[in-house]
């Protein structure tokens, strides 16, 4: 079964000021949690809730509704940006 994926209008504005190759990556990425959630390497935060996939330099935070099968993307950026709130 598959994931629905929403992205956040805060991720989508950090997503679309990615350059255009790592843009292409990280979007990918995103695509592909709709088919496994908790990608091979991906991490459930410790200090807040969700999860966490890296994709080259980049970080990809979302939480994962395993009832209403979703996923929802919360921040997109680099490792030093991203796990601040």
């Amino acid at each position: 079964m598959r994931y629905i994926v929403s992205i956040t209008r805060r991720a989508q504005k950090e997503l679309a000021r990615l350059p255009e190759k790592e843009y292409k990556h990280v979007r990918y990425a995103i695509f592909a949690l709709a088919r496994n959630p908790r990608p091979r390497g991906c991490l459930k935060l410790i200090a807040r809730e969700g999860w966490r996939i890296r994709v080259g330099k980049y970080r990809v935070i979302y939480e994962i509704d395993d009832k209403q099968r979703s996923v929802v993307v919360l921040h997109v950026g680099l490792r030093r940006d991203v796990y601040r709130q």
